[in-house]
């Protein structure tokens, strides 16, 4: 077979090629091998990238075992937690695209002839497995795995419970002393953070759609399973180059199909819902949003993680992980384990030996938590072309809701109107002008939903928005609605006091509003103006679609 990496170390010619890679130290032996590119995320900033020097060494030890000749190059990756409520969350959905762009700039100006990509956080993942399904040569995910969970007064708890500590500290339900106590001791360590959130829901359907090994997505940062983990993504890269083994084999309209299902069992973030519109794109069979209903319907919610509930990643790990979930869904033939994944094996061997160690933390398929899955896309005449929210964190008093809207052209705007005290019980908070182009950038929306958590004010006020929301967001929290207020989106019509439907079971959102009102408003209508005018988040506003293809560039 004809490697990719004779186009810089083969025949005379390529001689110039030879003496820069022999200028990096390489020698004939290791030119003449199989050049592997590794992507590593590392930097000083993300928690949960911390430890990826440590991952990164023992992939490189695991392609050198295997007779691969490792090459590390980086990639870029944004701190949610670090960016949330400023311009720097403008940032981050954006860079997934860069992080794309990026790995196909490196693996094909190098020519490698495979990649192991060593992410952790929230876009690093899916930015990589884009980049991996648009080049289509063999690659494998090997992420740095999730933090262990904070202890706080002897419960487990994790960054979630920080954001609304905030919240209950505005409302004088906890004083400085017991914040900074929140501060020091929810998050312990290196890893991605403990509950299902972006980072950790985009790692455990990595292994559900094929291309990350099993264990990927629970195996603590912490322990030496993930450094073993590491040195086997670097052997069996090399077998995946040997049998030609490439990610759109993988990622199939059935893996995706696959990953839905474990989406919606896990009850992952909604960003997930983003995210696989995004690599199914690039993969060359793309979702619709119709497709994470039509699979909701029939899939149960089979675990409650924060902040949906108590437990955490190592409590799923420690009950079996990914890979027991998917069993249980294969109980009643809701995955296909036909598949081939990055293992060499199907889905089906892969499971063999996969056991529920923990009947609380994945719930028997028989006793779901819910019969229908952990995301919900709802449709009405604010949100035409569909909107998403989690609802298995949402509580059972707010899944059908009605009250006034209350308007806010920014996240800045709505959180001072919260944090004053301005918003009451029964109210519908709407956020708007935060979508992929009005942004521009689609902003998580975790300092509102946070900060109404922590002032306990979640099961009586719902928050819907253009942008979007984190994975550690709970309660009635509506996100992604489409058309946008930038494009002229009837969210952007909403005027203050107008009354909000939400029927969630119905997959229905409304606002009482005749059409030949909207018809008036939209007459009058005057966009407000892009607050970023130049940079690269100005060329991304042009450039980006809307969240329900998966905010992708065109």
């Amino acid at each position: 077979m004809e490697r990719r990496s004779y186009n810089v170390t083969k025949g005379a010619e390529k001689a110039p090629q030879r003496s820069l890679l022999r200028a990096c130290g390489l020698t004939d032996e290791e030119i003449e091998r199989p050049l592997i590119g590794i992507v590593s995320a590392y930097s000083d900033i993300v928690p949960g990238h911390i430890n990826l020097d440590k991952i990164t060494a023992a992939v490189k030890t695991g392609v050198s075992m295997a007779g691969g000749t490792p090459i590390v190059v980086p990639a870029i990756g944004v701190c949610d937690g670090i960016a949330m409520g400023h311009i720097g969350m403008k940032y981050s959905l954006a860079s997934r695209e860069l992080i794309a762009d990026s790995v196909e700039t490196m693996a094909n100006a190098h020519c490698f002839d495979g990649l192991v990509l060593v992410p952790n956080c929230d876009k690093i993942v899916p930015g990589m497995i884009m980049a991996a399904a648009r080049i289509n040569i063999p690659s494998i995910v090997v992420s740095g795995g999730p933090m262990l969970a904070g202890d706080v007064n002897g419960e487990h708890t994790s960054l979630s419970k920080m954001f609304e500590a905030v919240g209950s500290y505005k409302a004088n339900i906890i004083n400085d002393e017991e914040l900074k106590y929140y501060e020091n001791n929810v998050c312990p360590g290196c890893g991605s953070c403990a509950g299902m959130y972006t980072a950790n829901s985009m790692n455990c359907l990595s292994e559900a759609i094929g291309m990350a090994l099993p264990g990927n997505g629970t195996i603590p940062a912490v322990y030496s399973g993930r450094i073993h983990l590491a040195k086997h993504a670097g052997m069996k890269i090399m077998e995946l180059v040997e049998k030609d083994i490439k990610p759109r084999d993988i990622l199939t309209e059935k893996a995706f199909r696959n990953g839905l299902a474990m989406d919606m069992a896990l009850g992952c973030s909604t960003n997930s819902v983003l995210h696989l519109l995004a690599i199914s794109h690039e993969a060359g069979c793309p979702l619709d949003l119709n497709m994470f209903n039509e699979v909701s319907e029939k899939t149960p919610n089979l675990c409650h993680l924060a902040p949906a509930g108590p437990h955490h990643i190592q409590d799923l790990y420690a009950a079996g992980g990914v890979q027991a979930v998917m069993s249980e869904l294969a109980k009643k033939d809701l995955i296909d384990t036909s598949l081939m994944t990055v293992t060499g094996k199907t889905v089906k061997e892969n499971i063999t030996d996969a056991i529920n160690k923990n009947t609380q933390v994945i719930r028997d398929i028989d006793n779901p938590y819910s019969t229908t899955g952990g995301i919900a896309i709802l449709w009405g005449n604010i949100a035409k072309e569909g909107c998403a929210v989690k609802q298995s964190a949402v509580a059972a008093e707010m899944l059908v809701h009605k009250g006034p809207a209350r308007v806010f052209n920014s996240e800045e705007e709505a959180i001072a109107a919260i944090f004053g005290g301005k918003i009451k019980k029964g109210d519908v908070v709407v956020i708007r002008y935060e979508g992929p182009k009005g942004g521009p950038g689609m902003r998580e929306m975790l300092n509102p939903t946070s900060a109404l958590a922590g002032m306990k004010l979640d099961k009586d006020v719902a928050l819907i928005t253009d942008g979007r929301f984190s994975g550690a967001s709970r309660g009635a929290s509506i996100g992604h609605v489409c058309p946008e207020a930038a494009t002229g989106g009837e969210i952007a019509l909403l005027k203050e006091g107008d009354m909000i439907s939400i029927d969630i079971p119905n997959r229905k959102i409304n606002a009482e509003i005749s059409e030949q009102e909207f018809e008036k408003r939209r007459r009058e209508f005057v966009p407000k103006e892009p607050n970023i005018k130049h940079g690269w988040l100005a060329r991304y506003s042009k450039l980006v679609c809307s969240s329900n293809e998966g905010a992708v560039l065109k």
